[in-house]
């Protein structure tokens, strides 16, 4: 869908045969970052996205 990478490497934007959006990105490594989030399920991760890669790829209306 979209990269904002111009050398190979994350992040980068990828839609799936399903219409589901994937996010390739670097995992959220930081104690303090995490202990501010909350509801996070076994098998989730967070990662971080870049504002500019999701304002310069979504859908606009």
């Amino acid at each position: 869908m979209g990269t904002t990478s111009y050398d190979g490497k994350c992040p980068t934007l990828y839609e799936t045969n399903d219409g589901q959006i994937v996010v390739q990105e670097y995992r959220l490594t930081g104690e303090e970052a995490l202990e501010q989030l909350r509801d996070g399920l076994p098998g989730e991760t967070f990662v971080v996205v870049p504002r500019e890669l999701l304002t310069r790829f979504a859908p606009k209306e």
